[in-house]
């Protein structure tokens, strides 16, 4: 899917010359999603691209903290992330 977002002329020059600012709005999506439930830790790994300890380490860095739950561990261990 593409997503085409519109800025604001005097806003899009607050953005720096050469960063991807549309890695950075999916990186603010699924930490966001994160937060509120909506996508799982491991729906964050495949949205970015990150392994494990990867999307372990971006949910960290981004503050996106949520009780683990047994659905949680279930679904790692099915998918053979459980050590």
């Amino acid at each position: 899917m593409q997503v085409t977002v519109q800025i604001p002329d005097e806003l899009s020059r607050l953005i720096p010359a050469g960063e991807s600012l549309s890695r950075q709005l999916l990186e603010a999506f699924a930490a966001d999603a994160y937060r509120n439930e909506k996508l799982s830790r491991h729906q964050v790994g495949q949205l970015l691209g990150l392994d494990r300890w990867q999307a372990e380490e971006f949910l960290a860095h981004h503050n996106a903290q949520r009780p683990f739950t047994f659905e949680d561990m279930e679904l790692e261990r099915r998918s053979g992330e459980v050590r």
